[in-house]
């Protein structure tokens, strides 16, 4: 077994350690969500705790390991007599990005289940972590239903195996931690909110802390028994303080003073429900009990509020986690006054070795300008404007407000990752048939699987009323739900397009695409083409709010290659179905349809569009072209991609124009 890197050596990172030792206090806290850029020591102090959790003792031979003073009377391995028990390590389960629903929750015998009637079950990783942590590392890459689950067990303390009116139930009470990379893509608010904590952390710029965690990770390498020998005693302090506040958080007071505090600030940030409001009392109190105290502070409400309700406050992946710690001041101040927090600022809790909580980064509230606005352009050559900086650009246009659209999708059925956009085969949905399964069952399909045996009942001996059932005869549930797409926009940013409020306008409603892929959790690209060629923006990414702040920032001007746009699109569309064939694309061109520059630019246009028309890919065109004078050169364009072209005003929800299309209409020869 691996030496892990010891906790109290991790260098930095307040915070994280601090949320981190509060859960091992007390697990009703919620759990803690990790979120940061690579390389910032994430799994390694989540490992590292697991080596602090003090010793358990479980039933003897009790595969979910029950306390022997209060075993659990539902146990699948019960009823368990009294006396026999062991003392072991808490565990550290890991649960992978890959891994089935099975895998999570346990398995049933169906077989025996049915010929039978025994609950044979076979215990998922939620038994296995109960009374330890478990660990999701890239939780946001997890399948929505997978973190569904995990989330419910959690707050239920309890996982539940049920398959065609077979059930078994088990304890499962745990530590949650879940790591993250919010580059690669977001959890959902809802799922955000199930998190009791929440962590944001980054690499120091200091150069002096740098080059101690350099030093400590190559002495660890070198040796991880010395480098953890060295650590012990700094070890075992942290372990014995846990324990005893642990033995002290039962008897720590929550006054009415600290209760309206806690309120108050939760109402003061208008955050959803009452989950954070139960989530800070809960962290006050383990704060104070990790202090030693019986008493709940001001300073032990100001630091809950820090930890339990910056991720709350999203509304959506565009807005940016924080807290205004001013607002914080004011709101503990008005109701609650003398435990407020000191002026300078030293009243923070300790939050054990290593220093004290760290500092939150400050909001970044101050209004950005729109900087000057850029002067008109002139009519160049073939009508296009002309910017009139020497760059050939306008400094960037602002995105007007985003706005629901109607649904997009690709025909036909696909087998792509699971999602909300378009039609697929899924393990999840509403029944569509059987199959023979291949490899292990999941979805038991019971009319089938009754109908396959009921022939060979006679030959098989049939004496009693049970049915006979061999495992030819099972039968999976084939199942249609939804999948993800990959949503790659190809977006105009040439002069033609420069108008600042016809690009605010555009820009606005490829943010309200992006905000509708967030939401069906798709993946996103993004690839501009002006001037004389195009550029990949945005490769192919989970992480749409990395696409809106490229889109934000996007330049306009120049002649239009819409050529370029489209053969760049179509190779990073052959990449990616060598990456991830399963995943099928819809691509979403903006453009007023116009090609310019090099010779034949409209004929190179069409050729370029027949290739994605050739190969089946699902295409929208969103019109932009405005004006008295209209040309139809987008619908031109549909055409040739064989998909649908839609403008501005039809995109939106609540148009009349109705496009509920769904990018089948001109494609149903296929």
């Amino acid at each position: 077994m691996s030496t892990p890197f010891p906790f109290t050596a991790v260098v930095g990172q307040d915070d994280l350690r601090l949320a981190l030792l509060l859960n091992a206090v007390s697990p009703a806290v919620g759990g803690v969500l990790v979120r940061g850029e690579k390389g910032t020591a994430k799994s390694t102090a989540v490992r590292a705790l697991s080596a602090l959790m003090p010793e358990v003792d479980v039933v003897s031979g009790c595969r979910f390991s029950c306390d022997p003073d209060s075993p659990d009377p539902g146990c699948p391995d019960g009823p368990h007599e009294p006396g026999a028990f062991a003392s072991r390590p808490a565990r550290m389960v890991e649960l992978p990005v890959g891994a089935s629903e099975d895998r999570l929750v346990g398995a049933l015998d169906i077989e025996r289940a049915l010929s039978e009637g025994v609950k044979a079950f076979e215990p998922g990783l939620l038994a296995d972590a109960h009374r330890g942590i478990l660990y999701v590392d890239e939780v946001n890459l997890l399948h929505d239903h997978l973190v569904d689950l995990l989330l419910d067990a959690a707050a239920m303390g309890a996982s539940y195996v049920e398959r065609e009116g077979v059930s078994v139930r088990h304890a499962a009470r745990f530590l949650l931690v879940g790591t993250m990379n919010p580059e690669e893509g977001e959890l959902r608010p809802q799922l955000l909110d199930r998190f009791g904590l929440t962590v944001e952390v980054a690499a120091s710029r200091e150069p002096d802390q740098r080059v101690e965690v350099v030093r400590r990770r190559l002495a660890y390498d070198d040796d991880p028994a010395g480098f953890a020998a060295r650590w012990s005693d700094e070890e075992a302090a942290v372990r014995a303080r846990i324990v005893a506040a642990r033995e002290l958080l039962p008897s720590v007071r929550l006054g009415d003073g600290a209760l309206r505090q806690i309120a108050a600030t939760c109402a003061a940030f208008e955050v959803d429900g009452m989950r954070a409001d139960i989530v800070m009392a809960r962290t006050a109190t383990a704060l104070a009990a990790w202090a030693g105290r019986t008493e709940v502070l001001a300073e032990d409400v100001r630091q809950a509020a820090l930890l339990a309700l910056p991720h709350r406050r999203r509304r959506n992946p565009f807005d940016a986690p924080g807290l205004d710690e001013d607002k914080l001041d004011e709101t503990l101040e008005e109701f609650g006054g003398q435990d407020g927090p000191g002026e300078d600022g030293d009243d923070d809790p300790d939050p054990g070795p290593g220093g004290g909580p760290g500092g939150q980064p400050e909001p970044d509230d101050a209004p950005q300008g729109d900087g000057d606005a850029a002067a008109q352009p002139e009519a160049g050559e073939g009508g296009e404007p002309q910017p009139s900086g020497g760059a050939g650009e306008q400094s960037p246009a602002r995105a007007a407000e985003p706005f629901r659209t109607r649904v997009l999708s690709v025909p036909g059925l696909g087998e792509g990752a699971a999602g909300r956009r378009s039609r697929a085969r899924t393990e999840h949905g509403r029944t569509i048939g059987a199959r023979r399964p291949r490899g292990a069952l999941t979805k038991l399909h019971l009319a089938a699987t009754v109908q396959a045996a009921a022939p060979h009942q006679r030959a098989r001996g049939r004496s009693g009323p049970g049915l006979v059932v061999r495992r030819d005869d099972l039968r999976q549930a084939s199942r249609e739900g939804r999948e993800g797409n990959l949503v790659l926009f190809v977006v105009d940013a040439s002069g033609s397009m420069a108008a600042r409020q016809r690009m605010s306008a555009v820009k606005g409603a490829v943010l309200s695409l992006l905000l509708d892929a967030y939401q069906r959790r798709d993946k996103v690209g993004l690839v501009t083409f002006r001037g004389s060629a195009a550029e990949v923006a945005l490769p192919p990414t989970s992480s749409v709010d990395a696409a809106a702040v490229r889109l934000e920032s996007l330049p306009t001007g120049g002649r239009t290659p819409l050529a370029a746009g489209l053969l760049r699109a179509h190779e990073v569309l052959r990449v990616e179905r060598l990456r991830d064939p399963a995943r099928r694309a819809l691509v979403v061109v903006v453009t007023d349809g116009r090609a310019t520059g090099g010779p034949e630019p409209v004929a190179l246009a069409g050729r370029a569009a027949r290739l994605f028309a050739a190969e089946g890919t699902a295409s929208v065109v969103v019109d932009c072209e405005s004006g008295p004078v209209r040309l139809g050169l987008a619908g031109q364009l549909a055409g040739e991609l064989g998909g649908t072209a839609v403008t501005l005003d039809e995109l939106r929800a609540d148009s009349i124009a109705g496009l509920v299309k769904d990018v089948q209409g001109s494609r149903r020869a296929a």
